[in-house]
């Protein structure tokens, strides 16, 4: 059982103020307010090369949350989604991962950017709701092995200020990467992590343009970092030979490999890359969901000599 605890104050009404409980864990991170500005709000899941989205105008609040913990991000959503719901909001939307558009909806929809906010494209949640017409609400939750992320963009009349202190907009992000990203934690307390931002070209061993933001943060963290290296390991779902597997995966290890190399200036003989094609599943290859989980690509951590 989550317990709630009262962290997120959102105005649910013109002069008056209501609290949407998040777990008692959870740790804001970021918070950018602007006093009147647009939101495309998702109210469906990517289709036709694009997300359906309906623009409310308004004071825009964004903000993220972050807690250590293994409660599923369906355990967050739901008391989240009652209180939007007892609140007088209507549920306009609602989906997960894959059933949105996966990698497309991800990229198709406004994310507060990396490190404040994390979202593994096989394992997140989104709803919209809306409230009257000029109070909309946006939840999106998301995790990794050891953390759950929480982005909340709330778009409320400009009248309808809520009556507490205004904290300091975060600083906006850095084009260069950060070094204390969570992936960097993962990849020191684990010694590996999956690069799920990472797109692919469908059965192919392509790799779309870019750019990857974990890739920047490796590049980082070995320029700074000289007694590790990193080698790459492709991973398949279980369709098709394991012979064929096993190419297509290591052929996506050494195109990854190659883009660090090149794009980053990292040296060739600090990353290699491997394939397991489907002998080292994550999930179950019976279902979409436990396939498209499967196929990945790991960065794994190794000490120089």
């Amino acid at each position: 059982m989550i317990r709630p605890l009262a962290v997120l104050a959102l105005a649910f009404g013109p002069g008056s103020l209501q609290a949407l409980d998040l777990p008692a864990e959870a740790q804001p991170v970021s918070e950018r307010i602007s006093p009147l500005d647009s939101y495309v709000l998702p109210v469906g899941a990517y289709a036709d090369g694009a997300v359906p989205g309906r623009i409310v105008e308004g004071r825009v609040e964004r903000s993220t949350w972050r807690m250590r913990g293994t409660a599923t991000t369906l355990q967050i959503l739901s008391p989240l989604r009652e209180q939007l719901e007892d609140a007088g909001y209507e549920i306009l939307f609602e989906c997960a991962a894959a059933q949105c558009g996966g990698f497309d909806f991800r990229f198709g929809t406004e994310i507060v950017p990396a490190p404040d906010m994390h979202v593994d494209i096989r394992d997140f949640r989104f709803l919209s709701a809306l409230r009257g017409d000029d109070q909309a609400l946006s939840l999106l939750i998301s995790r990794n092995q050891t953390t759950a992320y929480v982005q909340v963009i709330d778009v409320m009349p400009v009248d309808a200020v809520p009556d507490r202190p205004e904290p300091s907009a975060s600083p906006e992000p850095s084009d260069e990467p950060e070094t204390d990203d969570s992936l960097v934690e993962l990849l020191l307390e684990q010694g590996h992590i999956v690069l799920d931002d990472l797109a692919f070209v469908s059965g192919a061993g392509t790799l779309e343009n870019g750019p990857y933001r974990s890739l920047q943060v490796i590049a980082q963290f070995l320029a700074e970092n000289p007694q590790y290296r990193i080698a790459f390991v492709g991973h398949t779902d279980s369709v098709g030979s394991l012979e064929a597997n096993i190419e297509l995966s290591r052929r996506r290890a050494a195109v990854v490999r190659q883009r660090l190399i090149e794009t980053h200036g990292v040296a060739a003989d600090r990353v290699s890359a491997e394939g397991m094609g489907y002998l080292a599943p994550v999930a179950s290859n019976l279902t979409p969901e436990g396939r498209e989980r499967n196929r990945r690509v790991e960065a794994i951590l190794l000490q120089e000599g």
